[in-house]
């Protein structure tokens, strides 16, 4: 049981924050605890034709940067004012800090990572300008995170940390520990940003990291508090605390909850593709199947990530509908190593193909970050390459932080099975079991025969003498 500071808030009330007046403020909510919405790091619609090395002149910099926007949202207007503003200003860094994170919130509404990369060039353009300048450093810092470049974005963080200390230096620092599993650091740097600044932005990473250490009703106590906390300014802020939180409410078993804030969070924006994901599994735990297919047809068409297309994947098969089914699966195997290897693995290693690849994914994840999922799908991979000895030894690790997750007590209890562990396997399918509504359909099913096998073992072993001393002898 974690205790203390921001772990401690259903004992000690903290106050919420209201409109927040910076660029910077308003996107740092999103930068944690954001599951596979950042996996696509290499996949992008945004052509910068940059080199992104050390050796890349000051004004080539801020050329890319200043490269001439178009659009029509909010955000897209905000990075063309920036842009015009940072051409006439004579001391334009300020302008182009915030044209950086104006580039960073239109990643996270277009699903585009190529607005990250621009992110990057905004900040080595300040960095050019301002040598050091902390400013240059976060902004840098929070890309190479959704860049899944944690040690180096650990590298600026605790330079930030040491020479200037705020809170949103602490939250950077924070989330790129977590990413690579090191979470009692972690957990330091978010009290500390707690501790400075109680408000939505700490709250969802404490939510987090009470989800990660298995405590539920602390996760949903804390996201509460995120999405109550919400700013008209900024509704996606407020659309994505809704749908974190109705999955948590979703395992909890509060399924009309969960629903009401799914449905919540699509009034707040229509057209939400994590919303429409959450909707779609809902909907495959209820076996609407063909609103489900819907649901996840517009979700990977906004945003076609590993995640998006397996889930569509089992709604068509689910509703019957094989040939389109297997259209989407061949858009996953042109794509998925490129857009989320960690994903596209586990799926590879769950559906049996192309072992030898999910593997190698798998392994090369795990050199990047080190976190219980990374640690799962690399033991989920080596238990389909027939490594069960290996697969136990990280499925351990994975469990180690007391997650409660559906999807790693269903490979736990097939490994277990795999090396002979009944009684274990037994243990971790029950868990499963309780929270299966967490598991896509063809996990369930397979989880159910498995659970249906043990048990047929079991009655065997328990009526018929011969057996159990055979199995007793050495």
């Amino acid at each position: 049981m974690l205790s203390g500071g921001y772990f401690a808030g259903r004992d000690k009330k903290l106050p919420c924050c209201g409109a927040f007046g910076s660029a910077v403020v308003l996107v740092l909510l999103f930068l944690s605890s954001c599951g596979d919405e950042h996996e696509a790091a290499t996949r992008s619609t945004v052509t910068t034709a940059t080199p992104t090395s050390s050796s890349q002149d000051s004004s080539n910099r801020c050329a890319i940067a200043l490269t001439p926007h178009a659009g029509t949202s909010r955000t897209d207007r905000e990075i063309i004012r920036f842009q015009e503003e940072a051409r006439r200003a004579t001391q334009a860094a300020a302008y182009v800090e915030k044209l950086g994170w104006a580039f960073v919130a239109k990643a996270r509404l277009s699903f585009d990572p190529g607005f990250y990369k621009l992110a990057e060039q905004s900040a080595l353009c300040v960095e050019s300008k301002k040598p050091h300048s902390p400013e240059a450093l976060l902004l840098h810092g929070h890309v190479l995170h959704n860049l899944h470049k944690f040690k180096e974005g650990e590298t600026l963080a605790r330079e930030l940390v040491k020479t200037r200390g705020l809170w949103f230096d602490y939250g950077l620092l924070g989330d790129v520990l977590m990413e690579q599993g090191k979470l009692d650091e972690a957990v330091e740097a978010y009290q500390t940003m707690m501790d400075q600044k109680p408000g939505p932005q700490a709250y969802t990473r404490a939510a987090h990291l009470r989800w990660l250490k298995g405590d539920l009703p602390g996760a949903i106590e804390l996201m509460q508090m995120a999405a109550g906390a919400g700013s008209s300014r900024d509704p996606e802020s407020s659309t994505w605390a809704h749908v974190r939180l109705a999955l948590y409410e979703l395992q909890a078993g509060h399924k009309q909850k969960a629903s009401d804030l799914i449905s919540a969070a699509l009034a707040l924006q229509s057209d939400y593709a994590p919303a429409l994901l959450a909707r779609g599994q809902m909907l495959l735990t209820e076996e609407k199947n063909q609103e489900a297919a819907a649901s996840l047809a517009r979700a990977a068409e906004l945003n076609p990530l590993p995640e998006y297309r397996w889930a569509q994947i089992e709604a068509l098969q689910a509703a019957g509908r094989s040939e389109e089914a297997e259209r989407v699966r061949e858009q996953l195997m042109q794509r998925g190593a490129t857009d989320d290897p960690r994903t596209y693995a586990l799926y590879l290693a769950t559906v049996g193909k192309e072992v030898d690849s999910a593997l190698r994914l798998a392994q090369q994840e795990l050199k990047v970050r080190a976190d219980v999922i990374t640690l799962d799908t690399l033991a989920w991979a080596l238990r389909a390459a027939g490594n069960i000895a290996e697969a136990r030894k990280y499925s351990a690790r994975a469990l180690a932080e007391g997650t409660e997750d559906a999807r790693l007590f269903y490979h736990a209890g097939v490994i277990a099975a795999a090396s002979g562990q009944n009684p274990e396997a037994e243990r971790w399918f029950n868990k499963a079991a309780a929270i299966q509504q967490m598991l896509l359909p063809s996990e369930r099913a397979q989880l159910s025969k498995e659970s249906a096998a043990l048990q047929s073992q079991k009655s065997t072993l328990a009526s018929d003498p011969s057996i159990r001393q055979e199995q007793s002898t050495p």
